[in-house]
């Protein structure tokens, strides 16, 4: 079966970044993916999602990601970075230029799962 889901033009979240769903439907249940977008020198709000694991592939740009209690860590295109449910997160761009990335949640991001810690 085939998702052709047209991508919506990038929209700012009160997070501080900018998204655009790929996929996420009620026919996949399974998993979502969005494109983030998070200008430089932004970081986004602490936040965490209940019940959803949250994968960052990071496709452009030089970050900091701060999962739970865990020393900050720099990451860059190619890397993979995994945040189980409930685990306080954030992204900070240290780059010149946008920091791209892909959100892939499992099961599928709604927003009743998003939870700002703000």
């Amino acid at each position: 079966m085939s998702n052709n889901i047209a991508p919506q033009e990038y929209l700012f979240i009160a997070e501080g970044c900018y998204i655009t769903e790929l996929s996420n439907t009620p026919a996949d249940p399974d998993v979502s993916i969005a494109k983030a977008r998070v200008e430089p020198n932004v970081t986004t709000t602490w936040h965490r999602l209940d019940g959803v694991t949250e994968r960052y592939c990071i496709l452009e740009g030089i970050g900091i990601v701060e999962i739970g209690d865990e020393p900050a860590k720099e990451v860059m295109a190619g890397d993979v970075i995994i945040i189980p449910p409930m685990v306080r997160q954030r992204i900070s761009n240290r780059g010149k230029t946008d920091l791209i990335f892909l959100a892939i949640c499992n099961p599928r991001f709604t927003p009743e799962c998003y939870e700002s810690l703000v």
